[in-house]
């Protein structure tokens, strides 16, 4: 079973890259300077466990690089490679010491979930992709606090769960798929569902990784074809995203990362707070909008 999704996620990475090498050389695309530093840096942290989604919708706000209703898009076309290369290796290192019920039901209804969702995003309008990611910046600063208090992942030795707790898992990983699309990234949710289950926090990773992998690639593949978004940017993540994921994972291993869990919790306290904002001005814009009287001819 193992060796099956290995090879279907480099089958689906694959595919992935085609697509996005191929749109690139279409539109003679060259790379963005500060999104081949942004990928690099976020990609190496999220191998070491900080996490990827997060630092990058709050860096894409602060720095304007993208229009807020097309973070989410844009984000997920440029971390899904490297988070598929994140993906072979973990299932590849920790894999075998999953339960198999878990791990391909937490996939296939995670993956259901993110097909399900594309509808939600693309008819969205911008205050509430705005507001959406908001919350989910400030739900991540606060799951970065919980780590950072060593309150989170609390976790124990299991390496399966009741049959129970594997349902509501699997059932869980759903609304996880949903989410994905409007950038609320699954490994805080999951890692503190199943850490709380009694699984073993180091198992955590092969599930969530495959589950984002799988699934992203087909979202990542829809919004290439779609052509709404600016592709440098994600190109450039993925150039730079998937060389640090490997030094981060076979070279650098672990780094003490308490200090810049604060750091990054901070900023991504401001940016969801900013975000926020500009939901409730949107929504008030909105609003007035659909009030006002027509203007005279």
């Amino acid at each position: 079973m193992l060796n099956i999704l290995l090879a279907l996620l480099a089958l689906a990475a694959a595919l992935n890259g085609v697509a996005l090498l191929r749109a690139a050389i279409a539109q003679r695309l060259l790379p963005r300077a500060e999104a081949l530093l942004l990928g690099a840096v976020v990609n190496f942290l999220d191998t070491l466990g900080i996490g990827s989604m997060a630092p990058a919708m709050a860096w894409f706000k602060f720095r304007k690089l993208v229009p807020d209703h097309l973070i989410p898009q844009t984000m997920i076309t440029g971390l899904t490679l490297p988070t598929m290369v994140e993906g072979l290796i973990f299932l590849s290192l920790l894999g075998v010491g999953v339960d198999p019920v878990l791990l391909v039901g937490s996939i296939l209804t995670f993956l259901a979930g993110g097909w399900a969702g594309l509808p939600l995003i693309a008819r969205a309008r911008v205050w509430v992709v705005q507001g959406v990611v908001g919350l989910a910046l400030l739900i991540a600063a606060v799951f970065f606090l919980l780590s950072n208090l060593d309150l989170m992942p609390v976790g124990g030795t299991a390496t399966s769960l009741p049959l129970g707790l594997t349902i509501v898992a699997i059932a869980a990983s759903f609304g996880f798929g949903v989410l994905i699309n409007f950038g609320i990234g699954n490994y805080a949710p999951t890692l503190a569902m199943l850490s709380l289950m009694g699984l073993d926090p180091r198992l955590c990773f092969p599930i969530m990784a495959a589950s984002a992998s799988f699934t992203a690639a087909g979202i990542a593949t829809h919004h290439i074809k779609a052509a709404k978004i600016d592709l440098q940017i994600p190109l450039a993540m993925v150039l730079a995203g998937i060389p640090a994921v490997l030094v981060a994972a076979f070279i650098v291993k672990e780094l003490p990362l308490a200090p810049l869990k604060w750091l990054v919790s901070v900023v991504i306290s401001y940016t969801g707070i900013v975000m926020l904002r500009s939901a409730a001005i949107g929504r008030r814009a909105e609003a007035e909008n659909a009030t006002a009287p027509p203007a005279a001819t």
